[in-house]
């Protein structure tokens, strides 16, 4: 670490180790962001592809879940 470190880096380094840390916090942050927008490649760009598999998975689980129990 360099004690020159500018505050853009430092933010940086800290968001990546925040992203490291806690890997599912952006598909919260990506869903949380965007609400009340009505623009899918806004909320699908923001989760990365991380959090648009998890997103794809629940909603393929539900649909299988729903036709188990109703059909």
């Amino acid at each position: 670490m360099d004690s020159k470190e500018t505050s853009q880096e430092k933010r940086e380094r800290l968001r990546q180790n925040e992203l490291k840390n806690n890997p599912t916090g952006s598909l919260r942050d990506g869903l949380d962001r965007g609400m009340g927008v009505g623009n899918i490649n806004d909320v699908a760009g923001d989760m990365g592809w991380k959090g648009m598999g998890l997103l794809i998975l629940m909603l393929f689980l539900g649909y299988v879940i729903y036709q188990f129990f109703f059909s």
